[in-house]
């Protein structure tokens, strides 16, 4: 049974360096203009149909030599003179700024020793073969998540040695036996796919995004406001059908 804890007053590297452990996966919302069109895409997989907080995936491999906690992503980096664009190694601690990553989460899916080697071994291998990042897919995945009937077929801009961040874990964890997400094509998987998994987990959220909590409070309150007036035509009618009657 899923188990979600919230998480309250830590700094994203506390809560990184309390939860980030090897072969479990890490989630975050960022507050660009990218992260949120990315969250919006997914709005048809939230619960009250408002955009999802997560816009990145990633496998947490633990603290490495160096004394850091490192990640294997898929993802789009630009440096000065130097771009990477696909799977990489990265230290956790580009994900430790909170204004730029207000909202995050790690997810224990609770492998052994074994399968966590297996996960991490996999993980490394699409390092190893230079696999790409796939916005063409990402392209198919919005697509699958405006007609739902789609998510469970190929990927309809599939490409091989191509895998954008949520799709990654997916196939990470496929290779290692372990379906995250039974029914849906592993390329068209979203980061709120891995975060409403119902494969047995525990999960620690930090959520501080301000325009989420408003989004949601907005949809709430219009439905609310939906509500009462459809209660008010209702007694109009009553009302009326009582003065025609007299």
């Amino acid at each position: 049974m899923p188990q979600i804890i919230t998480v309250k007053e830590l700094s994203n590297a506390e809560f990184f360096e309390r939860h980030a452990g090897p072969g479990r996966v890490g989630l975050v919302g960022g507050s660009t203009l990218s992260d949120k069109i990315i969250g919006r895409a997914q709005k048809q997989l939230t619960d009250e149909s408002s955009r999802s907080v997560w816009s990145h995936a990633f496998l947490c491999q633990g603290r490495r030599h160096d004394g850091h906690h490192w990640v294997i992503e898929s993802d789009l980096q630009f440096h000065r003179r130097h771009i990477q664009l696909g799977v990489q190694e990265n230290r956790v601690a580009k994900y430790h700024d909170l204004e730029a990553y207000p909202n995050v989460a790690i997810i224990d899916f609770k492998l052994n020793d074994a399968a966590t080697l297996l996960v991490l071994n996999h993980g490394l291998e699409f390092v190893a073969n230079h696999t790409q990042y796939s916005l063409r897919e990402l392209v198919g995945a919005w697509l699958a998540l405006r007609h739902p009937s789609l998510r469970a077929k190929t990927n309809l801009l599939a490409r091989e040695k191509a895998l954008f961040c949520s799709a990654l874990v997916r196939q990470v964890f496929l290779r290692a036996g372990i379906d995250l997400l039974p029914g849906v094509d592993p390329k068209h998987t979203a980061p709120e796919d891995l975060c409403k998994t119902e494969l047995d987990h525990t999960g620690w959220v930090m959520e501080r995004d301000p325009a989420s909590r408003g989004l949601r409070l907005r949809t709430r309150v219009h439905a609310r406001v939906r509500q009462i007036k459809k209660t008010v035509r209702q007694l109009k009618r009553t009302a009326g059908s009582a003065d025609a009657t007299a």
